[in-house]
């Protein structure tokens, strides 16, 4: 897919708001609302846009303490792992990674206790080997 220069300012302001109305967008784009809703369209359809999320607040955010959990698993247990760790509601975000470590997760809990029982948790499902948990102090930077 051909991306432009508007496309990608298109996108970002997105990442601000994805519920900025098309007329705001086109407004601060430069273009015709018409324009702009074709881009939308176009971007949707082609599977760059794949939907649009939710994006909590700082409050609310605040209130829960968020970590970085390190999962090493078992040989050949990657999958029946990963479908495990989907079942869970706290955490936000699971990636695979290269190095020692197989997985980082991101979960938020509204205590201590409840982060400590859920990485306890984790720790215990059949195929995970290891965890390295980091509770996350303060955000420096979030796109």
């Amino acid at each position: 897919m051909q991306m432009t220069s508007k496309d990608r300012e298109l996108l970002a302001l997105l990442g601000e708001n994805a519920r900025m109305p098309v007329a705001t967008l086109a407004r601060r784009l430069g273009l015709s609302r018409t324009t702009v809703q074709a881009r939308l369209d176009r971007l949707e359809r082609e599977g760059v846009i794949a939907g649009y999320s939710l994006r909590l607040s700082e409050a609310y955010l605040a209130g829960l303490i968020r970590a970085h959990v390190l999962i090493t698993i078992a040989p050949k247990a990657l999958t029946t792992v990963t479908a495990e760790l989907t079942a869970f509601s706290q955490i936000t975000a699971l990636y695979s990674v290269n190095g020692p470590y197989d997985l980082i997760a991101i979960i938020a809990s509204p205590s201590i206790g409840d982060l400590d029982v859920l990485i306890d948790t984790i720790g215990a499902l059949p195929g995970v080997e290891r965890t390295l948990s980091s509770i996350i102090l303060s955000d420096r930077l979030v796109r």
